[in-house]
């Protein structure tokens, strides 16, 4: 596996795989990498090695950077872990071929930026409501990763869903050259999504954190049993169940299209493609899920 801090000798190594023929996969990570990463990973080198579009041969990329861009003035940007060493292992172990981890901003962004990328639809509610920019960041950063590494394909995580359409839309709208792959969340044994951001809760929070997703699961039940008259009921019902777990406080509770992130027109429950959004907060520590 070959590792890469500085941009410089990192497009070298692009061009010469671009003159090999060979196709890329991109998984973008801000590092702290645990087995939801790891299955992204899994799902790319799977991708690669069945040979799509005729390339002779097919490489595993990562990038490692903790984003500046995407953190506002009081999130948690220089708290955020940072363990590259464990995180290169966990790479190398995944069979990732090649990293792109800068130890320094200046390696990705210029000292006087001046342009950027902007997102004004997706992005407005559910965690952009609370989260002035983030996405803006993400679009940013997204997108310059996009054209360093010259991928075919990349692959995000299905359990920070609203990133995940996005960055569809990024793609659609500015025609990016790039195919993008979705893996399903990964959970712990008890039913908690993975996150880096897990290990900031306390004992009695971890303890709590796995009522969201068995809140989920007993909405959706209720939904597929026809207990709910109506889109609204079934939003409000969520929302209230995950309101009585204790230590709690909700952000949000959402039912959304998949594809454009709105609620449903009209009050009847929609048919197929709609998902539930929520945030939860223990102490400090939000946490997102979706069913």
């Amino acid at each position: 596996m070959q590792v890469f801090y500085e941009k410089a000798p990192f497009l070298e190594f692009v061009k010469d795989s671009q003159r090999l023929g060979q196709y890329r996969a991109l998984v973008p990570t801000m590092g702290a990498l645990h087995r939801g990463h790891t299955s992204l990973m899994d799902l790319a080198r799977s991708h690669v090695d069945s040979g799509p579009h005729g390339y002779a041969d097919g490489l595993v990329g990562t990038s490692i950077f903790v984003n500046p861009t995407q953190f506002g003035p009081n999130e948690d940007l220089d708290a955020y872990p940072r363990t590259l060493d464990a995180d290169l292992e966990a790479c190398e172990r995944a069979g990732v071929d090649f990293v792109f981890a800068p130890t320094r901003p200046e390696e990705v962004y210029p000292e006087d930026p001046s342009v950027t990328v902007c997102e004004d639809t997706l992005s407005l509610r559910h965690c952009g409501a609370k989260r002035p920019g983030h996405f803006d960041g993400v679009c940013l950063v997204v997108a310059k990763l996009f054209h360093l590494f010259q991928a075919q394909a990349a692959v995000f995580g299905e359990k920070d869903f609203q990133q995940l359409a996005v960055i569809r839309r990024m793609v659609r709208d500015l025609d990016f050259p790039i195919e993008i792959l979705s893996g399903a969340t990964v959970r712990e044994e008890d039913g908690l999504a993975l996150s880096s951001r897990n290990t900031y809760l306390s004992a009695e929070h971890r303890a709590l954190a796995p009522q969201i997703y068995a809140e989920l699961k007993s909405c959706r039940e209720c939904w597929d049993a026809g207990k709910y008259p109506s889109w609204q009921a079934a939003e409000e019902g969520l929302a209230d169940r995950l309101r009585a777990i204790p230590e709690a406080s909700l952000d949000y509770a959402h039912l959304v299209d998949s594809a454009t992130l709105a609620s449903p027109s009209g009050s009847q429950l929609p048919p197929e493609k709609y998902r539930f959004l929520v945030a939860v907060r223990f102490g400090k520590t939000r946490l997102i899920d979706n069913l």
